[in-house]
């Protein structure tokens, strides 16, 4: 068996501390979970978290740098893309992928982080601007899709738009599921992005 190296083991040791404050701050908010509590959770000591992180708002940042490599709606994105389909169709598509999405716990769970980083940023101003970047960085990806609407909407404000469905329809059908469908985000997008789709 091959020994796993110096640099490998603190990678390991990372991913853990980050999957445990990830589990923690989605559960208990991230002043509600201590870096001691994510050590433990984790198995480890607090040395290890700060032997890999400079404290607490290192660790938030880092977990936002993780969640900076995923694309949100990379597949449901892809979707409406795909010319090849009567626009109707896409738009229907994505609804349902997007309510699958939804109906997963791990949904909810990463909602509430993300909510939980998001409010962090409001309050601290260095991560305000990466969580920032993060959300311009997915506008310019969808508009660089679209094409002029023929109304006074860019390709940018559409975006805009559509990332606030992508993201407010999510938690408002995460918290009354009942009386607020998933299933919207397909009309909803068609709506926003749908004269401006090729």
């Amino acid at each position: 068996m091959r020994r796993t190296s110096r640099q490998e083991k603190r990678a390991q040791t990372r991913e853990a501390l980050l999957d445990a404050a990830e589990r923690l701050w989605a559960k208990h908010g991230i002043r509600g979970a201590s870096l001691d509590e994510i050590a433990a959770s984790a198995g480890m000591t607090k040395g290890a978290v700060y032997s890999n992180f400079a404290g607490k708002t290192d660790l938030i940042l880092a977990l936002l740098e993780r969640y900076t490599q995923v694309e949100f709606g990379r597949r449901t994105s892809s979707t409406l893309r795909d010319q090849g389909r009567p626009r109707a169709d896409r738009c229907a598509d994505a609804g349902r992928h997007y309510a699958s999405r939804l109906s997963a716990e791990e949904t909810r769970m990463k909602a509430l982080l993300l909510m939980e980083l998001w409010l962090f940023g409001m309050r601290d101003f260095s991560a305000g601007w990466r969580i920032a970047d993060w959300y311009q960085s997915h506008r310019e990806g969808l508009a660089a899709g679209l094409r002029a609407g023929g109304d006074d909407l860019s390709a940018a404000d559409r975006a805009s738009l559509a990332m606030a469905i992508e993201f407010g329809l999510a938690l408002q059908h995460l918290l009354d599921p009942d009386r607020v469908p998933a299933e919207l985000y397909g009309p909803g997008m068609d709506l926003v992005l749908g004269p401006a789709m090729p």
